[in-house]
């Protein structure tokens, strides 16, 4: 089999299991993937004609028959119609684009003429009274956006607002906020010099939200997918050096692909073109400080990142920074 047809298939099942694992059983599909997809069996039985040929088989016993056509159901078929697209008329896309087909949404339509600060503006009013969030009902009303720099190197994400964040509307001012000033202190930074945001902008609802009180949960994939584009908006108008997702609800929400922190950091993430970090959440590290083995090993992984994005931003790092936890 070619290695383009290997590739497309690895990554239609690379897709789908990431969704399985999002507790998802159906995907999206684009007129173009559609597309693109109903081409990989005729595409494979060429590529195996053409082999065959090349090798000097002729009996006709050893020719393979051509592979069925793509089943897919009614209605992406009548989409890709409409469309006016068949599989003859479309050059095959490459992966990246079937991917992005897939997995992440359009970013929001804004005003790119002006400074960074009035496009941020922008998606902060379009964030304010988008309907997605609102239809889920399962978040509450305060938007909680983002803060800082935004001409940043470094652009945090975490995964959602709390309630001492909902009730001063500005993202990591409790707990977790005041051990991310400490992590950034130590880099050499403050808050005011990163840009924070989370990829789920309200927080959380759980049951009546007059009761609810200091009460917290983490977002589920639907949240987070319905306040998806905003972040991603923010990273396209801030354009940091490094993104630093926190913790791995952050990460899957941003990278779509689930698993451990454990799991995560060991790969080497990309997002619109910009490295992306992940590690653990501040809030993570305020469970672990009771000064046992694992509680220090966490603080010393959270520093490696931080030493790492500091190393792909270009940022100096001292000779007491790097010798931390040594």
């Amino acid at each position: 089999m070619s290695n383009s047809v290997v590739e497309a298939t690895r990554l239609v099942r690379s897709i789908l299991e990431r969704k399985h694992l999002r507790g998802q059983d159906r995907a999206p599909l684009t007129a173009e993937a559609l597309a693109t997809l109903q081409e990989i069996p005729g595409r494979y039985a060429e590529l195996t004609m053409s082999g065959m040929r090349a090798s000097g088989a002729t009996s006709s016993s050893n020719l393979a028959a051509p592979a069925p056509a793509l089943s897919l159901p009614d209605a992406p078929q009548k989409a890709t119609s409409a469309a006016g697209i068949t599989p003859s008329q479309v050059t095959p896309t490459d992966m990246a684009s079937l991917a992005a087909s897939f997995t992440q949404p359009a970013l929001l339509d804004i005003d790119r003429c002006g400074s960074k600060r009035d496009q941020l503006n922008a998606i902060f009013r379009l964030a304010k009274k988008a309907e997605a969030p609102r239809k889920l009902g399962s978040l509450r009303e305060q938007i909680v956006f983002a803060s800082g720099n935004p001409d940043a190197d470094l652009l945090f994400v975490g995964e959602g607002p709390g309630s001492v964040e909902e009730a001063e509307k500005k993202p990591f001012v409790g707990p977790a906020g005041q051990k991310l000033e400490a992590i950034l202190k130590a880099m050499g930074l403050s808050r005011d010099a990163v840009y924070l945001s989370n990829v789920v902008k309200f927080r959380p609802l759980m049951g009546d939200p007059r009761f609810q009180g200091t009460r917290n949960r983490k977002p589920t994939p639907e949240e987070m997918e319905s306040c998806l584009p905003f972040v991603l908006t923010e990273i396209s108008v801030v354009k940091p050096k490094v993104i630093i997702a926190l913790g791995a609800t952050a990460a899957e929400g941003l990278l779509q692909e689930g698993g451990s922190i454990g799991k995560l950091r060991s790969q080497t993430h990309e997002l619109q073109g910009i490295p992306l970090v992940v590690t653990y959440h501040p809030s993570y590290l305020l469970r672990q400080e009771s000064g046992d083995d694992q509680g220090r090993a966490s603080k010393r992984a959270v520093w490696e990142d931080m030493l790492m994005a500091m190393e792909i931003a270009g940022l100096p790092i001292s000779a007491k920074q790097r010798g931390f936890f040594q």
